[in-house]
């Protein structure tokens, strides 16, 4: 299996697979509570079988390039995820994801880790459009959104119904040639 280091802090990214149902079905535990405030995957992951489905399910989206999941992992204990819930390639579009068990929050690994999917979604695969759909309410991800370059396309008002309540849903997006020159110019400023 390969990792990509996400920086000097232990972090790394590596692809999740089915085999690792039970480390997925741990962390899952661990951060229940946090992740189920605007996410719905608490709901679904909740013993090794539906792991090991969830985990399934991306990687039938792999092989079918059409999604993708990784774990963010530190000092090699999986803390989080980045996800392309969706991709045509054909199109050129994508959607990515995150989430975070609590102990891992505030530390920028979710920037950073959607930062390494988005390079290689718009180099290797030559997606145009990454959106990021996001409940009004969840804060924190709209700020990865805002750090990551992101436009706020618009709101879909009352569009997402969790645990009985209706939420809006802000879109957010960039666009291959915008993340390319935000990329170049971070490059310029750093010496690099």
């Amino acid at each position: 299996m390969y990792s990509i280091s996400l920086g000097d802090d232990g972090a790394e990214l590596s692809p999740l697979e089915p085999w690792q149902a039970e480390d997925f079905l741990a962390h899952m535990d661990r951060g229940r509570e946090f992740i189920g405030q605007h996410n719905g995957l608490p709901d679904i992951v909740t013993d090794l079988a539906s792991s090991r489905a969830f985990l399934q399910a991306y990687a039938e989206r792999a092989a079918a390039d059409t999604g993708r999941i990784y774990g963010i992992r530190t000092d090699g204990t999986l803390v989080g995820a980045v996800i392309f819930r969706r991709m045509d390639v054909g199109q050129g579009t994508a959607e990515a994801g995150c989430w975070l068990e609590p102990a891992a929050a505030g530390k920028g690994l979710v920037t950073r880790a959607v930062r390494t999917i988005i390079d290689w979604a718009v180099e290797e695969r030559g997606i145009h459009r990454v959106e990021w759909w996001v409940s009004a309410e969840n804060g924190p991800s709209i700020a990865v959104a805002r750090r990551l370059g992101m436009t706020r396309d618009g709101v879909l008002k009352e569009s997402y119904l969790y645990r009985g309540k209706r939420h809006d849903q802000e879109i957010w997006s960039v666009l291959a040639p915008v993340w390319r020159a935000a990329r170049q110019g971070a490059q310029a400023t750093s010496g690099r």
